[in-house]
């Protein structure tokens, strides 16, 4: 039985028949170009990732060629499983605070960080199983979602600012205008042009189009430089495959199960703000829920075991799905196709670098204006429901953290709704969820310090 609208559409051809494109009022083509799309805008991970991790001390090849993997098996599930045009890969957070804070900052090894991951994942798993992720996300007010989605969209709208150049570090004023004498930045302002016109001008694959634009001009100029060759072979996996399952010894460590904690509580409410946002975005949401959520979030939950094995930090929905979903991808075709060009990626790596931060940067920003369109929904009228969602909105940028804005709403909201005598419109689940961010916050932040 076809459970999605326009099932009375027929479809043509198996693709079409499985992900149910025509009854989603799509085409295998839009479906394909929007994976595509989605690919270009997050390709960045695969050097981002290595960089990060190897500071930590790990091997940045067996990093590159592990990183391209988990994100093979996280869209393909996402794709197979939930048929959503979400893409999933190592996220940004988690591999910082894996190198910086735990390795770096608490002088664990990564060989025994890893097994925390590895543990991590496991529960994460269970926890997806028994649909626990699910009741929670289902439990969380609409007013929320929408927040979560207009705070992801300013976020990514951040990072394409800071990665294009046109914000920079202030020391008097924590961020500044970049300067324009730098000619890169020149480049990201070029391709924020070429987006937005195009899209002014109802262009079909405007976002795309604007990338492929922008790295030629920067090829043409010099900006960014040419590839000295265009295959390699992948990186062995050697040197970090099955680390973390050796080490699983080290957990009798209790500052360990620290470590589990924080990967864990942090992993599951990136992904669900982000599933969120992105679903408001495609218009997936019914009635302020999401169908078939609990198998997204199935997805996502075996692609960190399957990273955790292979030697990379947890993954995450990413929020660069957005590109792709505002191409037209609604179904699970548009993960299927980010992944198989990540499981091509292993052999043109070179080739990627020419999709730097400059050339992504202009997606970003454009696509953060068009997330940023949910506030209209929030209850501005309401201050009970006005500052929570104001404060998960500005939280996500200003602390470059998903997770901390999330955190700002779940702890105001159930307060302020029961001195505006709504208590008994708060359920249960909140209530407990305010409690969980509260130790989320001690862990991060107050325990390192003790």
């Amino acid at each position: 039985m076809n459970e999605f609208d326009g099932s009375k559409v027929q479809p043509t051809g198996f693709l079409d028949k499985f992900f149910h494109v025509s009854a989603q009022k799509s085409t295998v083509k839009r479906e394909m170009l929007a994976g595509v799309t989605t690919f270009v805008s997050m390709a960045y991970i695969l050097f981002v990732n290595p960089s990060i991790l190897g500071a930590a001390g790990m091997d940045k090849g067996a990093v590159f060629t592990a990183t391209a993997l988990a994100a093979v098996i996280g869209c393909v599930l996402m794709g197979v499983l939930a048929n959503y045009p979400i893409a999933i890969a190592p996220g940004l957070g988690d591999n910082a605070f894996f190198a910086f804070s735990v390795v770096l900052g608490m002088g664990i090894p990564w060989q025994k960080a890893m097994a925390g991951v590895f543990v991590a994942s496991i529960l994460f798993t269970i926890l997806s199983f028994l649909k626990v992720r699910e009741v929670v996300i289902d439990a969380i007010p609409q007013d929320l979602k929408y927040a979560m989605a207009a705070g992801i969209g300013i976020f990514i709208a951040f990072v394409g600012l800071q990665g294009g150049g046109l914000i920079v570090a202030d020391k008097s004023s924590l961020v500044a205008i970049g300067s324009l004498t730098v000619p890169t930045t020149w480049l990201t302002i070029a391709g924020v042009f070429v987006i937005a016109i195009l899209m002014a001008k109802r262009v079909p694959g405007a976002i795309f189009i604007g990338i492929v634009v922008t790295a030629i001009i920067g090829l043409v100029t010099g900006l960014i430089p040419m590839p000295d060759h265009i295959i390699s072979m992948a990186p062995s996996l050697a040197p970090t495959f099955g680390v973390g399952v050796t080490n699983l010894p080290s957990m009798l460590d209790p500052q360990m199960w620290a470590v589990v904690l924080v990967f864990l509580l942090v992993a599951f409410f990136d992904t669900a703000g982000t599933l969120i946002g992105l679903a408001q975005q495609a218009g997936i949401m019914k009635n302020g829920k999401m169908p078939r959520i609990g198998k997204a979030l199935m997805a996502d939950s075996l692609s960190m075991l399957g990273g955790a094995v292979m030697g990379t930090t947890p993954t995450a929905a990413y929020v660069e799905s957005s590109a792709g979903i505002s191409m037209g991808g609604k179904t699970g075709l548009t993960s299927i196709t980010t992944g198989v060009l990540f499981l091509f990626s292993l052999l043109f790596s070179p080739l990627l670098g020419v999709i730097t931060d400059q050339v992504t940067a202009p997606a970003l920003i454009v696509v953060g204006v068009m997330m940023a369109s949910s506030l209209r929904e929030i209850h501005w009228d309401e201050f009970e429901l006005a500052l929570p969602a104001f404060l998960t909105v500005v939280g996500m940028p200003l602390t470059y953290n998903i997770s901390y804005g999330i955190a700002f709403g779940f702890l105001t909201y159930p307060i302020l709704m029961t001195a505006a005598g709504r208590r008994k419109e708060v359920n249960g689940i909140m209530w407990a969820m305010l409690i969980v961010f509260v130790v989320l916050l001690y862990v991060l932040n107050v325990l390192p310090k003790q």
